[in-house]
C-alpha cells in the first residue's frame, strides 16, 4: 500500500515506534472516505498502520456523526481483550507535517496506559473528579504542538476525567478563529483557560487545576 504521509527516513523509523508497543491498540477514524481527500487519505492512513503492524494496531472506518463539526476524527482506543477503552484521545482533521508525529505519539501513549507520565502527576490525577476537555490547535508546520499534544494524551489516557483533542487548526480556520488563537499551538481548557506556546507535563496539569 503506497503511503504519501511519510518520508523515507519516518518511514524507516516507523518499527522504532510501533513495533514493540506493549499493549495492542485500536485506531477508529470517523469520516467519509467518499466525501472529501481528507476523510479519504485517513482511512488509508488508518489501514496503511493495520497492514503495516497488524499485531500492535487494528483499525475501523465509521461513517460521520451528526455531533462532530470537522472531519475526519481520528481516535485512539486501548484494547483490554475484547473490549475496547476509550480514553477520549482525539485528532480533528489529517495529521500531516509535524502532527503525524502526535499521532505516533497518541498510539505509543495509549499503549502505555499513561504509564510515561511522571508519578508526581499520576498522583494528582487520582484526586481529579471533574471532567476536564483540552483541547489543542496547531498546524502541520507547528512542530512544538506535537510536545503539547504527548502530554495531554497522556493525561487523558491516566484519568477518565480528562479527555485531549489535537485540532488541525489549518484545516479547519474557523477553529482557531473561535477561539482567538494567532499563535500555534494554542491550548484551551474547559472553555475557560487560554495558552499560547509550548508548556511541559506539570504547567498542563497547573493550568488544568487553574480551569477548575
Amino acid at each position: 500500500m503506497t503511503n504519501h504521509h511519510f518520508d523515507d527516513e519516518t518511514r524507516a523509523q516507523l518499527p522504532d515506534f510501533l513495533a514493540q508497543l506493549p499493549e495492542p491498540v485500536a485506531l477508529h477514524v470517523w469520516g467519509d472516505a467518499t466525501a472529501t481527500p481528507a476523510e479519504q487519505e485517513a482511512a488509508r492512513l488508518g489501514q496503511f498502520f493495520a497492514d503495516q503492524f497488524p499485531e500492535k494496531i487494528s483499525f475501523r472506518l465509521f461513517p460521520r456523526r451528526i455531533n462532530y463539526p470537522f472531519y475526519p476524527v481520528l481516535g485512539v482506543m486501548g484494547v483490554d481483550g475484547e473490549a475496547l477503552i476509550d480514553h477520549g484521545v482525539r485528532i480533528i482533521g489529517l495529521p500531516i507535517g509535524y502532527q503525524m508525529t502526535s499521532l505516533i505519539a497518541a498510539l505509543q501513549v495509549v499503549s502505555f496506559r499513561g504509564q510515561t507520565l511522571e508519578p508526581v502527576t499520576r498522583i494528582k490525577l487520582a484526586r481529579l473528579k471533574t471532567a476536564v476537555n483540552i483541547q489543542i490547535l496547531t498546524t502541520a508546520d507547528n512542530e512544538t504542538g506535537a510536545l503539547v499534544a504527548k502530554h495531554a494524551f497522556g493525561l487523558a489516557v491516566a484519568s477518565p476525567h480528562i479527555r485531549a483533542y489535537l485540532i488541525m487548526a489549518d484545516a479547519f480556520p474557523e477553529a482557531a478563529i473561535r477561539y482567538s488563537a494567532s499563535t500555534a499551538p494554542h491550548i484551551v481548557i474547559n472553555e475557560r483557560v487560554h495558552i499560547s506556546g509550548v508548556i511541559d507535563e506539570a504547567e498542563l496539569l497547573h493550568q488544568i487545576s487553574l480551569a477548575l
